[in-house]
């Protein structure tokens, strides 16, 4: 009875009838049903427990770390994002400032145990899941679950659970700009551990508010003030000294720059465990703010699409945007406009070893990404209200007014890849985060 497929629907298909006539409503049925009731998304052993406990400490630092707010703000936001799915446990988090980025990976090989069903939460660490995670042992018996509402870690001494909290919206929004960063980024460093040692003790002391540069000569890594050929841009050096303790215990790490050095990702690799950090340009620089997926979500797609797109992540767990596009044979730009899209709500991570994004399941809301991209919604304003004054659209160049804020209008200019405003936001980044709202009108308008 292989061959037969059971059906089942949320609501049932109804007939009404009216003066105006009979209204069929057929229910909607897709294979594809997410189970929203599982209340353990995965429980098993860490064959690794040593190494994952060390992993979540460092990961707990980067979250408790901020390089440029207050400490009166420091209490604003949570701890980490925990994902469980494609055989694979993952778990997130930003810096309060969210400049920094972090990710833990427990691998396949690296897990005994039964996935029940992929899911994510959010949960924060408090000191006694700390200390249990600190006082783990090499070889001992650890016992992780992770599950809709809590998460938690059974030592052979005790149990600590943590239950979830709010996800920060700030969060959501630095999930989408630093995924689409990592899907940009390439390798261009591997070291070994000896390498890596000796690499981290040339970071300077105490804050550095100047670029500094890695560079190698001959086998030897090493960071320099001085800017050369080839150089990775690391702004705010510092912050990758929360990589620190745990280098005693890696095989190798890998050094991932941004092409435009908007990020750099240092990933540290301990057999069955990947630990990543992600550094923003500079210190004041938090991802929550950079815009960087505004460019693909200019073309409009239909919400039927995005809802397909969620079920086929969901179902498959990860995916290669280039490879979905030619085996199912759609475009490029489609393609990529709906991954953008997915990012944008915090749906997609991305997995630099496998070259593929992840599913990170979170409530799937459409308006989000209007929410936390307000350029975009601004933009989508300047059309309705008729403040955009297409000029000239000859030969690729494209010539806008646009109207600002006290009677101001601004010339955009789009010219082949060139894209230039009058504005301030244009004047203070040059484009470096993002379009602002008046080239984003514009692109809208001419398609």
């Amino acid at each position: 009875m292989n061959d037969l497929l059971s059906y089942i629907y949320n609501n049932p298909s109804s007939l009404t009838k009216g003066k105006g006539g009979d209204e069929l409503f057929l229910a909607k049925y897709s294979e594809v049903q997410k189970n929203t009731d599982a209340p353990c998304f995965f429980w098993g052993n860490v064959k690794n427990p040593f190494i994952m406990a060390r992993c979540l400490i460092t990961l707990s630092n980067v979250v408790k770390s901020s390089f440029n707010l207050s400490p009166t703000d420091l209490a604003k936001l949570k701890d980490p994002i925990a994902t469980a799915g494609d055989g694979r446990v993952r778990f997130e988090g930003f810096s309060h400032c969210a400049g920094v980025y972090a990710r833990v990976d427990v691998l396949p090989d690296g897990l005994d145990g039964e996935f029940l069903e992929n899911g994510t939460t959010n949960v924060d660490f408090n000191q006694p899941m700390l200390t249990a995670l600190n006082s783990i042992k090499q070889k001992e018996n650890v016992l992780l679950s992770i599950g809709q509402k809590e998460v938690s870690i059974q030592t052979e001494e005790k149990k600590i659970v943590e239950r979830k909290v709010p996800l920060p919206i700030k969060w959501i929004k630095g999930l989408s700009t630093v995924q689409i960063y990592l899907s940009k980024a390439e390798r261009t460093h591997t070291f070994n551990k000896i390498q890596t040692q000796q690499l981290f003790r040339g970071i300077p002391k105490g804050v550095v508010k100047t670029d500094y540069y890695l560079v190698t000569r001959g086998n030897l890594p090493m960071f320099s003030p001085v800017k050369s050929a080839n150089a990775v841009c690391v702004g705010a050096i510092h912050r990758l000294r929360l990589l620190e303790p745990l280098l005693p215990y890696i095989d190798s790490m890998q050094v991932y720059p941004h092409p435009d050095m908007q990020s750099t990702t240092w990933q540290l690799y301990f057999g069955d465990i990947r630990f990543s950090l992600s550094l923003s340009r500079e210190a004041f620089r938090g991802f929550s703010g950079e815009g960087a997926a505004l460019e693909s979500l200019i073309e409009d797609v239909d919400d039927e699409w995005i809802d397909a797109m969620d079920k086929y992540a969901y179902a498959n767990q990860r995916f290669n945007p280039t490879l979905l596009a030619v085996e199912e044979g759609f475009g490029f730009k489609d393609v990529d406009s709906l991954t953008a899209r997915m990012a944008s709500m915090g749906l997609l991570g991305f997995d630099l070893d496998d070259n593929s994004f992840f599913y990170r399941r979170l409530p799937f809301k459409l308006d989000r990404i209007m929410s936390l991209n307000p350029r975009l919604k601004n933009a989508e304003k300047l059309i309705a209200d008729n403040k955009v004054e297409i000029i000239s659209n000859a030969n690729g160049r494209v010539e806008a007014r646009v109207d600002g804020t006290g009677g101001v209008r601004h010339t955009v200019i789009l010219d082949g890849e060139q894209q230039r405003c009058t504005c301030e936001w244009y004047g203070k980044y040059q484009g470096d985060r993002g379009m602002c709202k008046h080239v984003l009108a514009v692109n809208k308008m001419v398609g």
